[in-house]
């Protein structure tokens, strides 16, 4: 359906915009509603584009950009077995018209439209936009910078995945394209933006609108250099460094802020001048040998000139990463030799950027989010801090000795100037710790933390009598971030620190929990978690349940306190820990878990109000699975229980149409269906028939949870739903015929068939089988893929075992005369293994979908158990089949043989020959 590009309908869409902006949901949600109903019809993206061009209100102009960038990347995407949702027309007339638009509009729409062009371009281009570079490249020519920032902005935004991509021939073919029509025009506007700069070097607002540029060119330097070193800038390698070099040594007053807290243009240019050079350095060494003395110079002035504000942190740590790189290619070793080189590094690079800031201090108490974030999950990448020790790490390669001397006085005297004085000296512990961490590890992984440590430092030691004494003191908030510290290193150097250690460190971790920094409880927590997946001998867990079961009351009534502490009422390395704890101690649970039900069930109410924090939500839907699971091992009439507990708040969700929430209440429900030994209560069978509508269906991430529950309702149930529900059977196939169409989904559409197959009475399916195979043959023959035919044939085999092979033979009969079976299954047979992956098949991934809705969460302690159909019946199947033949001769002599020697040919004879002979058998 088209709409118009009409007055009435551009007036229409402008009072739909506005009320997506208001803050009550009764008018918000029902204008995006309306949003969503009409973005499939013709025009109605040309309607946006023509509201942010035209409209006489800014606040309609940049709702109608979002609301198209978001548009653009629902739908842009073309998928295979799903509908187009952009009629070609409407492709052409954007891609037609957006640049121009993108050029023409003020900065805040430029950025949306940018957006959207590096979304469309990373589908269409360069096959189905072949001018889209011609048409940027041409704008350089303008000389309006507002229009040259946009075409920077946009190639910045097109090219940057340059820097994460695989190598493929494809990619080659697409930079080279790039690059020959890209490179040349980007270095004359390189060339003559630094020129305006010393022309306009007096004028601030010229200045910043140069700078601007300078920074979008170093990027895209960096995307266009980052997968090999092209020709063209190897030939044009002395400007670009010539003038990089002068940029990194430039100081213009008019170009300083006075924020301290956000760097400034300057800044960004430099930072990311350090990361052209470290690039260089990194993987072009041979080439840029002659350069980089010069850059080493420089880096080092700038780090040495530059102050303790936050607005540098990003580019002094750029700066470090800069001489990390360097120091530890052997290439440039010589220049860091010399005993008071490296003492220079340490004292002034070193030291002074491990520090604690005011700011650290800041964020510790104000922004613990985000302070945990860069500390723990290592995305403080850009932190000074993280800088230092990677060139602690890098120094270490070559130099671990000597640069471990030099550390290992300023250990000691800031140890010295801690003791005199805690209260006022803490920070110098603290960079004692750090220096040690950074010191003692040279390689560390997430999952295991320390993998390899420095020899040289006593890691137990340090252990007992720096680290132990803060965590056993009385009060657990005093010296938050000398705690923090501690249990940090607890969890990094968990693989160092002999068992007995950790062991005592238990209690103490658990006792801080109760800590009100929400730095340390959730660094508590997050330790307690990892020392209970440390693998001890024999690949069992190094604790056991008995050794933690002393603690059982204490750690989970702690954990669950620290859930009401303010600002970790949904803190997601506390529910981790709640799960983690669940599953080492397993039985020891089972006392608490009245208690502890309740408290999961109020937390699942609450959070299902707004869910916003993805991870704690997983863990809580783990936590309440292990409840389940642990409960009903040991006493399976408890199932009633948690059903009473978790019904009404799952009813209210799927009431409420909670899309994040809705796989997981499947996964809970399939789980305490299963555990059900006998027939389906009649609670669920209320539910059977929603669970066929179809607009569930629509949503890819409810998927493999439908599908799960209906195995469910059907080996549980399959009486019930033959004799009450038999009008739900066509519904039921009806799932089936929409998943096996998806190449995504089909393997879900043959789990469903399958339970189908095993579990229903035949006589309620039979007047469907024939139209079941049709269905599967005509796939076969449209689009079959490997994972289809595995399918396929374990469903043929689950058939026969059901039905008897004549059944199967009468149906393949019915649609196609005369296949012959024994041959086929021969050659099945002795087909070779097939292990591979198909090449698309391996890459269908719901987060890559247009219109992604929430994907689904596979919930690991809601695991379903492996059952095979065939159980102990069958060990070798080629065995199997020479003992049923010979089976057969005896009761029909003579006739076997003859059969045989008449439909196989040769070469499947002489298989057949072979399985006999194994199974020391022979036909009559």
């Amino acid at each position: 359906m088209a709409m118009e590009l009409s007055d009435a309908n551009l007036q229409t869409l402008t009072e739909y915009l506005k009320k997506t902006l208001d803050p009550d949901p009764a008018i918000r949600r029902p204008a995006e509603k309306f949003l969503e109903s009409v973005e499939g019809n013709q025009n109605y993206p040309l309607l946006l584009l023509t509201l942010l061009e035209k409209s006489q209100d800014n606040v309609i102009k940049v709702c109608a950009s979002v609301t198209f960038k978001n548009y653009i990347k629902r739908n842009w995407r073309i998928v295979e077995d799903e509908p187009n949702k952009i009629c070609e027309a409407d492709r052409v007339a954007i891609k037609a018209n957006i640049v121009h638009l993108m050029l023409s509009s003020p900065e805040q729409i430029q950025k949306q439209l940018s957006d959207a062009i590096s979304i469309i371009g990373r589908e269409d281009f360069p096959q189905k936009w072949p001018d889209l570079l011609t048409e940027m490249v041409n704008r350089f020519q303008s000389g309006d910078f507002h229009v040259i920032n946009g075409v920077l902005r946009t190639a910045h935004s097109l090219f940057k995945r340059y820097r994460h991509e695989f190598k493929s021939n494809e990619l080659w073919t697409e930079i080279k394209l790039v690059l020959d029509a890209f490179a040349l025009p980007l270095t004359n506007l390189f060339k003559a933006t630094i020129e305006l700069c010393s022309t306009h070097a007096n004028d601030a607002s010229a200045l910043r609108i140069l700078f601007s540029s300078l920074i979008l060119i170093s990027k895209l330097f960096y995307s266009l250099n980052f997968q090999d070193l092209p020709e063209f800038f190897e030939d044009n390698m002395e400007t670009w460094m010539n003038n990089f070099h002068t940029l990194l040594t430039l100081d213009n007053k008019l170009l300083q802020t006075d924020d301290e807290e956000e760097a400034g243009l300057l800044e960004l240019l430099k930072s990311q001048i350090c990361d052209n050079a470290a690039l260089y350095a990194q993987k072009y060494d041979e080439e840029f040998q002659r350069y980089l003395p010069r850059f080493v110079t420089a880096i080092w002035n700038l780090l040495v000139t530059t102050g303790q504000e936050v607005k540098y942190d990003l580019l002094v740590s750029n700066a470090i990463q800069f001489l990390a790189s360097v120091c530890e290619r052997p290439h440039y070793k010589n220049l860091f030799e010399d005993q008071n080189t490296l003492t220079s590094i340490c004292e002034k690079v070193i030291v002074p950027n491990m520090e604690f800031r005011a700011a650290d201090e800041e964020a510790f108490e104000d922004n613990s989010e985000e302070y945990i974030r860069r500390d723990l999950e290592g995305s403080d990448i850009d932190t000074r801090r993280r800088a230092a020790c990677d060139l602690v790490r890098g120094l270490c390669k070559f130099f671990e000795g000597p640069v471990t001397g030099i550390f290992s006085g300023y250990v000691n005297s800031m140890l010295q100037e801690y003791a005199k004085n805690p209260s006022v000296n803490w920070k110098h512990k603290d960079a004692a710790i750090y220096l040690v961490t950074s010191l003692a590890s040279k390689a560390q992984t997430q999952k295991h933390g320390i993998t390899q440590a420095n020899e040289l430092v006593n890691l137990t030691e340090f252990f007992v009598n720096h680290i132990l004494p803060d965590l056993k003191s009385a009060n657990v908030n005093e010296f938050p971030v000398l705690k923090a510290d501690g249990i940090k290193y607890i969890m990094i150097f968990r693989n160092q620190v002999p068992k007995e250690h950790l062991l005592v460190s238990i209690p103490l971790l658990i006792n801080h929990l109760q800590a009100e920094s929400i730095v340390v409880h959730t660094y508590a927590a997050h330790a307690l978690e990892r020392l209970f997946t440390m693998r001890g001998p024999n690949n069992a867990t190094l604790f056991t349940a008995a050794e933690i079961a002393p603690f059982v009351e204490i750690l989970l009534t702690n954990l669950f306190k620290a859930l009401t502490l303010p600002g970790s009422s949904e803190n997601e390395y506390i529910m981790k820990a709640i799960m983690r704890s669940f599953s080492l101690l397993q039985e020891a649970i089972i006392p608490y878990i009245p208690t502890l039900i309740t408290q999961l069930t109020q937390k699942l109410l609450a959070v299902s109000k707004n869910p916003s924090k993805p991870h704690f939500n997983h863990y809580m839907f783990e936590a309440i699975c292990l409840s389940i699971r642990i409960t009903c091992k040991a006493n399976p009439a408890a199932v009633v229980n948690f059903e009473e507990a978790l019904f009404l708040v799952f009813t209210e969700i799927l009431q409420n149409d909670v899309q994040e929430f809705i796989p997981y209440v499947f996964q809970v429900m399939s789980l305490l269906l299963e555990t059900h030994k006998n027939d389906i209560p009649s609670s669920y069978m209320a539910l059977f028939p929603h669970l066929l509508q179809p607009v569930l269906w629509e949503r890819t991430g409810n998927i493999p949870a439908l599908v799960r529950l209906l195995q469910a309702f059907l080996e549980r149930g399959s009486n019930t739903i033959a004799s009450a529900a038999a009008d739900k059977i066509p519904g039921l196939l009806g799932v089936f015929q929409k998943l096996i169409a998806s190449k995504a989904n089909d393997h879900q559409g043959f789990y469903l068939l399958n339970s189908i197959i095993e579990h229903m009475p035949p006589e309620s399916v039979d007047q469907y089988r024939k139209q079941i195979f049709i269905l599967l043959f005509q796939r076969l023959q449209n689009s079959k893929t490997t994972k289809f035919i595995k399918s396929f044939l374990v469903f043929i085999n689950l058939y026969c075992i059901k039905y008897g092979a004549l059944a199967l033979q009468e149906i393949f009969d019915g649609i196609q005369p005369k296949t012959p079976l024994l041959q086929s299954l021969i050659g099945l047979f002795e087909l070779p293994e097939d292990d591979t992956i198909p090449d698309e098949e391996h890459f269908i991934d719901i987060e890559d979908t247009p219109g992604y809705q929430t994907a689904f969460s596979q919930l690991a302690f809601a695991g379903k158990k492996e059952h095979d159909p065939v159980g102990q019946m069958v060990n070798n199947p080629k065995i199997h089949l020479a003992q049923s033949l010979h089976k057969l001769s005896t009761a029909c002599p003579g006739r076997v043989p003859s059969m045989v020697s008449t439909s196989l040919n040769a070469e499947a004879l002489q298989y057949l020959q072979g399985y006999l002979q194994a199974a020391s058998v022979t036909l009559l």
